[in-house]
């Protein structure tokens, strides 16, 4: 374990914002982190760098994440029970699952980021939420150096939101997630009308996991751009959930406004509609824009800064507010 200087975190956020750490160690073992803890308590932790936009230099510790394992803690004929350590990638993990014939996060293919992060924004795509499959999640308290196993329900997950994005935030480092998943008997999601779509499209009757994720990461490389190609953090803005009088009034102005029932009260609006009836889709402001095919991504044409990008956004949230009177929530971490 060395900690290094001024060292470049331009690789390690999918925004590929150039922004410098003022020292910087790479984690592969529990056993490090429990004795880097030891003697460091400022820490700005780093793990798959997917769901941030750095705007300036960070002065605390980089700690990057980096140990990986995969293990089955017990199972039966029906279930399955994983614990997957912070460092692994969430999508190799979907799709090594998928090989094992464990069912259950399929329909979460190919969103970027790593298995330490994905509790933290309860991350979520076509009708399926991670929260759905976790059992707990294990993390250091950082000012005691204490394993603290959280249980789904003390997560407080909810939309895009956990208790580590409120009131434990800075107070934990996330180790580990262990998963409940199908063995036998899965019940595949497909409702979602693009996945439905498109399974039809292929004239799938009776689909299987593999084919959900193919279907998916296929929907998703068509929508959204690949943060090796182009810098992105995903989707940028939460869609937001209004009253259902808010929904009827609006309707009446914009009869074409999609909408989700989230509940006999609340209605649930597209974010990427509301940008794209601003005008921001496809547009470009110097290196920041909005992505030409899914105006809910906010990308980085090269240059980009984070403050340029952040600018961009709440650019755009004025102008959904001026014409929606709908406040958008950013849903990426700004640092």
């Amino acid at each position: 374990m060395q900690i290094l200087e001024n060292i470049s975190l331009k690789e390690y956020n999918t925004f590929g914002v150039q922004c410098y750490a003022k020292r910087f160690v790479s984690i592969n073992s529990f056993h490090d982190l429990q004795q880097l803890l030891k003697t460091e308590k400022e820490l700005f932790l780093l793990s798959g760098g997917s769901n941030m936009l750095l705007r300036k230099d960070i002065d605390k510790l980089v700690v990057f994440l980096n140990f990986k394992g995969i293990s089955i803690d017990r199972e039966d004929k029906n279930l399955v029970h994983i614990t997957a350590n912070a460092g692994e990638n969430w999508h190799e993990f979907v799709l090594w699952c998928i090989s094992e014939g464990y069912g259950g996060i399929e329909n979460l293919s190919l969103i970027p980021g790593n298995i330490g992060t994905c509790p933290i924004q309860n991350i979520g795509a076509y009708g399926v939420e991670v929260k759905d499959c976790i059992t707990k999640v294990e993390a250091l308290e950082i000012a005691t150096g204490k394993l603290i196993i959280f249980s789904n329900e003390e997560c407080k997950f909810g939309y895009r939101n956990s208790i580590f994005k409120n009131e434990a935030k800075g107070k934990y480092i996330i180790t580990s997630v262990s998963f409940q998943l199908t063995k036998n008997v899965h019940q595949l999601n497909t409702s979602y009308g693009a996945i439905e779509t498109a399974l039809a499209d292929k004239k799938i009757t009776s689909p299987t996991l593999k084919d959900v994720s193919d279907v998916v990461i296929r929907i998703r490389k068509s929508k959204l751009p690949d943060p090796k190609e182009i810098g992105n953090s995903g989707s940028f803005f939460k869609n937001p959930v209004i009253s259902k009088t808010q929904f009827l009034e609006l309707h009446k102005k914009h009869e074409n406004i999609p909408s989700y029932s989230i509940s006999e009260t609340e209605t649930k609006i597209p974010a990427g509609w509301l940008v794209e009836q601003c005008g921001f889709k496809g547009k470009r402001f110097g290196d920041a824009g909005v992505h030409k095919k899914q105006a809910l991504v906010l990308v980085n044409y090269g240059n980009a800064s984070g403050t340029e990008i952040y600018q961009l956004a709440k650019k755009i949230q004025t102008k959904v507010l001026e014409n929606f009177s709908i406040s958008l929530e950013i849903e990426v971490n700004i640092i």
